[in-house]
C-alpha cells in the first residue's frame, strides 16, 4: 500500500487542533488509530486512518461518554488505547462532579477485533496501595510481561505528583507493591505545580525510556525521560536513570509552547519513529483556568537519536 510519510514541513504546525494528551497507536490492521482529551472532558472517542496526516480529517467516533454524577462523571482526561492478548483496552482518568479533583484511573475493555465494533465495558476502577489522586495510566510489555505506569499522589508528601510502576495481573489489575520511579525535585519539574505525569515507553537500541511531563500545564510544561537497560530488573527503582535536564521545552520560536503529555508512534516500516505530543501555540494563559483553554494542539515530531541510542526530541 502507497502512503505519503510525515515531512520537516508538517512538523512545522500542528497535526490535529484542540486535542490535548494524543496517542497515536498503529496497529496490524494497517490503521493508525488516534484518541486524546476533549476540550469538554465529557467523552472518550476515537479515530483511525490509513497515514498519521490523514487523521486529521478522520471522523471521530464517540464510544463513551461521562456518567451523570458519581465516578466517571467530570474531568474525562487522557483516554490510551491499546490492544493486548487480543483485546482492546481504553486507560483514562476521571473526577466526580460531586467532586471534580477526585481523579482516579478506569479502564475499557472491548472484545471485539475492531474497536468501532463490539461493545466498551467498564472493567473499573485500577487500585493502587493506596487510594488519592492518580492519572496518566499507560501500559507496556516487555519480556512477556504487562508493566503500567502511572502519575498519582505520594502519601503524606507535597507535591502534586509522582510516577510509579508495577506489574500487571491483567489490563485491569495491578500487582502489589508498587515502586515509585520519579518524583518532582529539579527546578523545571515545580514551576507552578510540583508535578510529574503523562509517562510514555520508547523501547530502542536495548534501552527503555521513559517519557514523561513536568510543571504546570502553561509554557513552563515540559517534558523528562528515564531510562533502563532492556535487561535491567524494571520494578527495581535503582534500574532507572532520571536525566537532570529536560528533553523537549517551550521553543519560542516555533511557536510551540508547553510541550508535554507524549506518545509514540511508528511509520508503517518501523524505520522511523514520532513523537505525538500537544502544546499550545502562545505563551499567555491564566494558570487558574489552563485546563480549560482549549487551545493545546496535537503537534508530530520525528525522532532522531544520538552517538549513544539516546532519542532526540529537539
Amino acid at each position: 500500500m502507497n502512503y505519503i510519510d510525515l515531512t520537516q514541513e508538517d512538523e512545522a504546525k500542528p497535526l490535529i487542533m484542540q486535542r490535548a494528551d494524543p496517542y497515536i497507536y498503529y496497529h496490524t490492521d494497517g490503521y493508525y488509530y488516534f484518541t486524546a482529551s476533549t476540550p469538554e472532558y465529557d467523552r472518550i472517542e476515537i479515530r483511525r486512518a490509513w497515514s498519521i496526516k490523514a487523521l486529521k480529517d478522520a471522523e471521530p467516533v464517540v464510544i463513551w461518554r461521562k456518567h451523570a454524577s458519581g465516578p466517571m462523571s467530570y474531568h474525562i482526561w487522557a483516554p490510551e488505547l491499546h490492544f493486548i492478548n487480543g483485546k482492546w483496552y481504553i486507560y483514562f482518568a476521571a473526577g466526580r462532579s460531586e467532586d471534580p479533583w477526585w481523579i482516579r484511573s478506569w479502564v475499557l475493555e472491548n472484545e471485539s477485533a475492531d474497536p468501532f465494533a463490539g461493545k466498551w465495558e467498564e472493567k473499573g476502577q485500577l487500585f493502587a496501595e493506596w487510594d488519592s489522586f492518580m492519572l496518566d495510566m499507560t501500559v507496556f510489555e516487555h519480556k512477556d510481561k504487562l508493566y503500567a505506569v502511572w502519575a498519582q499522589k505520594r502519601q503524606e508528601r507535597s507535591e502534586n505528583s509522582a510516577l510509579f510502576i508495577s506489574e500487571m495481573e491483567n489490563p485491569y489489575t495491578l500487582k502489589k507493591p508498587q515502586t515509585l520511579l520519579t518524583y518532582p525535585e529539579f527546578d523545571w519539574e515545580c514551576k507552578g505545580f510540583k508535578v510529574n505525569e503523562g509517562a510514555a515507553v520508547l523501547k530502542r537500541n536495548g534501552k527503555l525510556f521513559l517519557t514523561f511531563s513536568a510543571s504546570a500545564t502553561d509554557a513552563t510544561y515540559c517534558m523528562g525521560m528515564l531510562v533502563a537497560d532492556e535487561n535491567a530488573d524494571l520494578l527495581k527503582a535503582e534500574s532507572w536513570k532520571k536525566l537532570s535536564a529536560p528533553v523537549l521545552t517551550t521553543d519560542e520560536s516555533k511557536g510551540i509552547f508547553g510541550p508535554g503529555h507524549n506518545s509514540f508512534t511508528t511509520s508503517r516500516d518501523g524505520k522511523i519513529d514520532y513523537l505525538v505530543y500537544h502544546a499550545r501555540p502562545y505563551a499567555e494563559v491564566d494558570l487558574d483556568f489552563a485546563l480549560y483553554d482549549p487551545n493545546r494542539h496535537t503537534w508530530i515530531k520525528r525522532i532522531t537519536y544520538d552517538s549513544n541510542g539516546y532519542p532526540i526530541f529537539k
